[in-house]
């Protein structure tokens, strides 16, 4: 793409934000939305307090912070459980359940059959 045809390209992506940001400017829902956060924080100035302490004050358990941190129902800073795998040696036909690949018996499998033969063993 040349310097001119970027240029251009810019101009006129310029030209649609300035006009959504217009009709933004027009919204009630945003005026009355500026008018609130105005209004809120010049309290906050006049008693000394900052946005976590209105914040804690509204919602003193942390209802709101526990929510945003365990989004999808789980919690934070834990991993979602590992997806069970089931191998089937078919020479002796002993089944593995296992969740990772830390499993004594399936190391063994491997280093004895090689781990491609292995894990073409996995049922699920």
């Amino acid at each position: 793409m040349s310097l001119l045809t970027d240029y251009t390209l810019k101009q006129q992506q310029i030209e649609q934000l300035k006009t959504e940001l217009q009709k933004l400017e027009q919204d009630e829902r945003l005026k009355n939305e500026i008018e609130f956060k105005n209004r809120l924080e010049a309290l906050m100035k006049d008693y000394g307090k900052s946005a976590r302490d209105v914040i804690a004050t509204l919602d003193p358990r942390g209802e709101v912070a526990n929510r945003e941190a365990t989004k999808g129902g789980k919690a934070a800073g834990t991993r979602r459980k590992r997806k069970l795998k089931v191998y089937s040696n078919p020479h002796n036909g002993e089944v593995i359940e296992t969740r990772g690949g830390n499993h004594k018996q399936l190391k063994e499998w491997k280093e004895q059959y090689g781990s491609d033969v292995v894990e073409s063993w996995l049922q699920s």
